[in-house]
């Protein structure tokens, strides 16, 4: 973990910013919670925890800095609810999701599946994919069990 806090820490270094107490207590909330897709309020409820003294204001502008920087991506996943998954460097692109639309968890798929069709936008229209994120919405595995 004190790797990529390091790692993060350079990138906002590179970008005229300081890895504040604050910051680096958020940091460490979404690292320490990689699985999940945490709202600003979710950090902020376990960034609290850490660090009292910190107000909401703060975690938001925070997260919204590490958004800008490529440091976390910001995704909403059509509740109205801005969820927070930090960038993996292992990634060329981030990875896919599986949201259920019946109990709201978020499954993710680790492979690109989409290099063939980036390629082929290439070939055929002359565009250069920079980035791209793909969910899929439906029934998860566990609401499918429970509904048989």
């Amino acid at each position: 973990m004190e790797a990529r806090i390091e790692k993060i820490k350079q990138q906002l270094q590179s970008q005229g910013y300081k890895l504040t107490p604050q910051r680096e207590a958020t940091v460490r909330v979404l690292l320490e919670n990689e699985e999940d897709h945490l709202s600003a309020e979710d950090v902020y409820m376990m960034v609290k925890e850490k660090a009292p003294e910190i107000g909401l204001a703060t975690v938001y502008r925070t997260l919204e800095l590490l958004s800008d920087l490529h440091v976390v991506e910001k995704m909403n996943f059509g509740d109205g609810v801005a969820r927070y998954d930090l960038r993996n460097d292992s990634n060329t692109h981030h990875h896919h999701h599986l949201i259920c639309v019946q109990c709201g968890a978020v499954d993710e798929i680790m492979e690109d599946w989409l290099l063939p069709l980036e390629e082929r936008l290439e070939k055929e229209f002359q565009f250069k994919v920079i980035d791209h994120r793909l969910d899929f919405q439906g029934i998860c595995h566990r609401c499918n069990k429970q509904d048989k």
